[in-house]
């Protein structure tokens, strides 16, 4: 909380709700409400109002506003401008083909000229220029060239300039001067973006890509930043308002709109640090983490406490963008996957999603395609009166018919029972495909089962995959939005320079930590200089290789030849600690250096729960869980918040809570943890 006891509020806002949590004193207060897919700030404007807005003195928000109109391309106009004969970089990428487009000759590029295009090759222009790798002019740029394109863009109603030349990560000056030739041309107010600000970083097409999806984002958000922060005024708040980048780093509003390509992907790396956070409390270290959704799950993992964080991001294949961001693995299984029957008579559940309209049959909203929270329902782990906290009631009766429809011989229990277990595979083999990708022994992790379906569908998937346990957090339907009160804000630049490392190589390398330590001190408020500690890093590769190790812990202080020595030493350890060999007696060559302000930040604080005196919890009743055996199994019901700690529940159990459910399987148990989460492990009384 801040000094002055006010709230923190927390917004996710996802493809099918906004979620949004209000943190006061020991308190959690939790909404979520249907997201408005036009107006997306309508539903963080609503979910903020009836969390309390006018008392908070943060407002920290993550949303997938700008990935969702990448993928959908419902995108404004915009240029690119690029070194001339090298207009096409964007079509050719990097020449990357997904394991299915292997054999496949008719594979294309999502995003290249035979497909659909982020920018047409009509607004993608070539201009006369060119530096040298070192930075040195070898063709002066043709200014006269250059106005005569951006005359053609200025005919083309342009309404932003992505400008990305050769080798500008070295030298930016024509950079700046095309960008103010633009301005010149198109009028002071269009929106540019230059590469050797947004990504001053090796390797051209990610470069590009990201130069292009910055000017696409500040577009985008330029307006909805706008109106959100014009509808939380009436609403009483005057505090600060922060925007999570795609590692779930909490930036101010106003920095993060100067490169708004760092937010593009916030919301699923929320997730995944509010597990890290919370798996800190419980002493769970080691976390497969689930984010089971309406749409998709997305897979992340946390070892050592810490998430998995990449260098880049792909936001659809081989469409690179230069962030850090925790790794997120999306599959397409979620409550809303929808079930039906493929050419082969086979009955499939996925990728495609019923979404938040229509949504599945049972709400009762015009879908009329089976999915898996419709099985959920039929089978008995749903209550259709108490969905969402009660305020939908679910239409058994349409979820019923929904099934009936499925052009198949299969009777129908059958039919769900296998669409519910043809779910849960799916699920599982997103995890074991994160897990074998990054060497892990999912006996070693922990599910984290979280997402308004996570923990209803996981603890049937443990046995599946093989891991420790799952752990069920508090709540866990607006478990992301609490990864944006478990993060410290965090501002980051970064730089690329090839320097082959020896102890001549010091003063060079302390200039480029020096220039960015500066720019970072110069954002930061007076009082927030002493406070915020620097940590820097380099990206390096053995002299020869293409590829860079990132994140090579780079030390504090003054750099001289001894730091240069560590940074050496420090790459071999990691190096060989990742890919299994050490090549000491290679040079080492730095790339990308890098370096963080962090200022700690106000952060939830989950409440300790009381133990029960006596006695065991009292369930609800019973209610028979139908399809899944034989002939119906009858399952106790609990309530969420009558469960005390040191509580076990032998399943089969089905746990309520106003948004979410969980469901503990006839060989499990769930006992309850001293912060109300729930562990579900394998019951060895029954084995």
């Amino acid at each position: 909380m801040s000094a002055a006891g006010r709230a923190i509020i927390g917004v996710d806002v996802g493809g099918t709700f906004t979620d949004i949590v209000a943190v006061r004193g020991g308190s959690v207060q939790t909404v979520k409400v249907p997201t408005d897919v036009v107006s997306t700030e309508r539903s963080v404007l609503r979910g903020a109002c009836e969390a309390g807005v006018a008392d908070a003195a943060i407002f920290n928000h993550a949303s997938t506003h700008g990935l969702n109109a990448i993928i959908t391309r419902r995108l404004p106009k915009v240029a690119f401008l690029t070194t001339e004969g090298h207009r096409d970089i964007l079509d050719i990428g990097r020449c990357w083909r997904p394991l299915e487009g292997l054999t496949n000759a008719g594979w294309r590029r999502p995003f290249g000229d035979a497909a659909r295009p982020l920018v047409p090759r009509y607004l993608r222009r070539g201009v006369r220029e060119r530096l040298t790798a070192t930075g040195e002019t070898l063709i002066e740029l043709d200014e006269q060239d250059a106005r005569a394109h951006l005359r053609v863009l200025r005919r083309c109603q342009v309404q932003g300039v992505a400008i990305c030349l050769l080798n500008a990560y070295v030298s930016g000056r024509h950079e700046q001067r095309l960008r103010e030739l633009a301005k010149e041309e198109l009028g002071a107010g269009i929106e540019v973006s230059i590469s050797s600000e947004v990504s001053p970083l090796a390797k051209e097409f990610a470069r590009a890509s990201t130069t292009v999806i910055d000017v696409f984002m500040k577009l985008i958000y330029a307006d909805y930043t706008q109106r959100l922060i014009g509808g939380l005024r009436p609403l009483g708040f005057e505090g600060e308002l922060n925007f999570a980048d795609c590692a779930a780093r909490l930036v101010p509003v106003d920095v993060a709109m100067e490169h708004p390509f760092q937010v593009v992907f916030a919301g699923p790396a929320a997730g995944t640090m509010a597990s890290a956070h919370f798996g800190a409390l419980t002493g769970d270290e080691s976390l497969l983490c689930c984010d089971v959704g309406g749409t998709s799950t997305d897979i992340s993992v946390v070892t050592g406490g810490s998430p998995y964080v990449n260098t880049t991001l792909e936001l659809e294949h081989d469409l690179v963008v230069n962030a850090l961001s925790n790794e997120v693995s999306s599959i397409g299984a979620g409550g809303g996957s929808i079930v039906s029957i493929n050419e082969f008579g086979e009955l499939t559940v996925g990728p495609g999603s019923a979404g938040a309209d229509p949504g599945p049959a049972c709400y009762g909203s015009g879908g009329t395609q089976p999915t898996m929270t419709d099985a959920c329902l039929l089978i008995g782990i749903i209550d259709p009166a108490g969905f969402a906290g009660g305020r939908m009631l679910l239409d058994v009766d349409a979820a019923v018919n929904a099934f009936d429809r499925l052009d198949t011989s299969l009777s129908f229990g059958a039919r769900v029972r296998q669409a519910f277990e043809t779910g849960l595979h799916n699920i599982a083999e997103g995890v074991a495909n994160v897990a074998i990708k990054h060497g892990l022994d999912p006996r070693d992790y922990t599910l984290m089962a979280y997402g308004a379906a996570g923990p209803m569908l996981l603890p049937a998937v443990l046995d599946l995959v093989g891991a420790r346990d799952v752990l069920v957090p508090p709540y866990p339907g607006l478990f992301s939005a609490l990864g944006l009160v478990s993060s410290d804000l965090v501002y980051a630049d970064s730089r690329s320079a090839y320097t082959v490392l020896t102890r001549d190589a010091a003063d060079g390398i302390a200039a480029v930590y020096s220039e960015m330590e500066a720019v970072l001190r110069s954002r930061l408020a007076s009082d927030q200089r002493e406070a915020a500690e620097f940590v820097r890093s380099f990206d390096g590769r053995l002299v020869g290789q293409t590829w860079e190790t990132p994140f090579i812990d780079v030390p504090s202080g003054a750099i001289d030849g001894d730091a240069v020595d560590q940074m050496i030493r420090d790459f071999h350890r990691v190096y060989g600690a990742r890919s299994g060999n050490m090549f000491e007696d290679l040079p080492v060559q730095g790339v990308t250096y890098r370096v963080q302000a962090r200022l700690p930040a106000s952060k939830v604080e989950y409440p300790r729960l009381d133990g029960r005196a006596q006695g065991s919890p009292v369930p609800l009743g019973a209610t028979p869980l139908r399809y899944l055996f034989e002939k119906d199994v009858m399952a106790r019901q609990y309530s969420r918040d009558s469960l005390r700690s040191g509580d076990m529940i032998e399943g089969p159990a089905i746990i309520r809570e106003p948004l979410s459910t969980t469901l503990v399987m006839a060989d499990q148990m769930a006992t309850v943890g001293t912060f109300g989460e729930l562990r579900v492990t394998r019951n060895a009384g029954l084995r």
